[in-house]
């Protein structure tokens, strides 16, 4: 491939304009700071949209975070609007368009688990671009290291693989993990003595290995220097699609994962819940769902 079609093709997996929604909550600050971060690992112009009332109180609260980025201002556009929260953030993604859209995840009450409340939802279906679903934002930076992105068998993952490879390149990632989730009905064994069971075994490794051969296939086209440093990982799970994943992420002490959006079809309502929603009704780790 010519250099430039390899620098075409690295444009087309960069996130140029960034935004997220701002509320003033006790959690602006810490939000505010990873929303600049990103913007700035990225190189990104950066969009703050607060569905509100514009006040005096207001700007000044926003002004007083702002000053510890003089650095950035230049990149950060503020924009105050009244009315439909999702209407005005979607709105938004369209008229500056939006490669990434932040959203923050709520931790429910004493308990350590992570969910999206219904305007997050509709955001996170509805957004034309990728979404970056954060549950710990912090003022002090907490380094990714290690990304876990899902290597199904899909039209999708090849951009999805090499978009987290990208994204690896810019946070300073030192390991990738692909992760290939295979439904257990492709085994098509009843393990009932140990012949069947051995049978079974035998069915599993066929499937890893062919799995194994496919994903490699795609990484082999992504450009070395975005692989240089990062440990590379694959990994076979048999089970529920979104559900294994997500629970391999969490074990795995993932700090990112990282998912195909759904294909957008007619039934996209019934689609979407079974492939994502227990990631996104129990958020393992902090997840880039990619459009």
């Amino acid at each position: 491939m010519s250099a430039f079609c390899m620098e075409k093709l690295s444009q087309k997996y960069q996130f140029k304009t960034i935004l997220t929604g701002i509320a003033f909550s006790p959690n602006l600050r810490a939000n505010l700071f990873e929303a600049i971060r990103l913007s700035s690992f990225f190189r990104a112009k950066l969009i703050l949209v607060h569905v509100g009332e514009k006040t005096v109180q207001k700007t000044e609260v926003l002004d007083l975070i702002m000053s510890e980025f003089e650095e950035e201002r230049d990149q950060i556009d503020m924009v105050w609007e009244q009315g439909n929260p999702v209407k005005i953030i979607l709105d938004a993604c369209h008229s500056f368009n939006v490669d990434l859209l932040i959203i923050g995840a709520l931790q429910r009450e004493q308990l350590f688990k992570y969910y999206l409340g219904s305007i997050a939802r509709k955001l996170t279906r509805k957004a034309p671009c990728s979404v970056l679903l954060l549950i710990k934002p912090s003022v002090q930076r907490n380094p990714c290291k290690h990304i876990v992105v899902n290597g199904l068998e899909d039209p999708k993952t090849k951009e999805t693989i090499h978009l987290s490879f990208h994204v690896g390149n810019r946070l300073g990632v030192n390991k990738i993990t692909i992760v290939d989730e295979i439904s257990q009905n492709e085994v098509h064994v009843v393990v009932n003595d140990d012949r069947s069971l051995r049978k079974a075994t035998l069915v599993r490794e066929r499937i890893n290995k062919r799995e194994t051969s496919r994903v490699y296939d795609l990484i082999e086209g992504i450009p070395e220097d975005l692989k240089t440093g990062i440990n590379i990982k694959m990994q076979s799970i048999f089970g529920r699609r979104g559900y294994s994943i997500g629970h391999y992420a969490k074990v795995a002490r993932a700090d990112l994962l990282v998912m195909n959006a759904p294909t957008k079809t007619a039934l996209i309502d019934r689609i979407f819940p079974h492939d994502l929603e227990y990631i996104l009704s129990e958020i393992p780790t902090d997840v880039l769902i990619i459009k």
